[in-house]
């Protein structure tokens, strides 16, 4: 029982004495570096080539996309997405031919990677003037008339046009092709926390 008392009593005493000493040290703070983040604006335009083909006809809603940013994209001085940053999609509405219009697809941008590897999540489309919307556009006519055109220079005379008629042939698949050079607008401010540096 002394025994038990006596090792007792020694741990006890050694943690006091390692605690009293853990107190006595004195506090070391890290220099924290002043970095503050960078927010780039809503509407910018980023270039970037498509890596692989997206089709209407072989692709589906929810398809994995994958782009490559062929240039710096600077804010004032400072290099905030490099060129060769990958940006990660997928394609968020598809649309198929029908009589008349082609088929059209939506592609949407949530993610970009630096070469290091940081991650960042961001809000875009592939931009097209057309609200985003890729292809979509009228199909070719269905048959073309021969029509007389009658001029008031050459009485008499009249000239033949080939004008299309009003029906249309059934749409055709929207393709983008490999290495089609594109751009990614941003719909909602991206804001940088990271940079590379050489």
């Amino acid at each position: 029982m002394k025994n038990f008392a006596g090792l007792l009593l020694f741990i006890c005493f050694t943690f006091f004495q390692l605690n009293a000493q853990a107190l006595d040290l004195p506090s070391i703070e890290l220099p924290m570096r002043d970095y503050a983040e960078i927010e780039i604006p809503a509407g910018t335009f980023i270039p970037v080539m498509n890596t692989q083909e997206i089709s209407t006809e072989h692709c589906q809603e929810g398809y994995k996309v994958k782009f490559i940013c062929t240039n710096d994209l600077f804010l004032y001085d400072t290099k905030i997405i490099p060129e060769e940053t990958v940006f990660y999609g997928y394609i968020e509405q598809i649309h198929e031919p029908v009589v008349g219009t082609n088929a059209s697809m939506k592609i949407r941008i949530n993610k970009l990677v630096l070469q290091d590897g940081y991650e960042l999540p961001i809000k875009g489309y592939i931009y097209t003037t057309s609200d985003n919307i890729i292809g979509g556009g009228i199909s070719e006519p269905l048959t073309y008339r021969k029509m007389p055109q009658y001029s008031q220079r050459a009485k008499g005379k009249a000239t033949i046009q080939i004008r299309p008629s009003m029906e249309r042939k059934m749409g055709t698949h929207t393709t983008v092709a490999t290495g089609a050079n594109l751009i990614i607008i941003l719909t909602s401010p991206a804001y940088i926390t990271h940079t590379l540096t050489n």
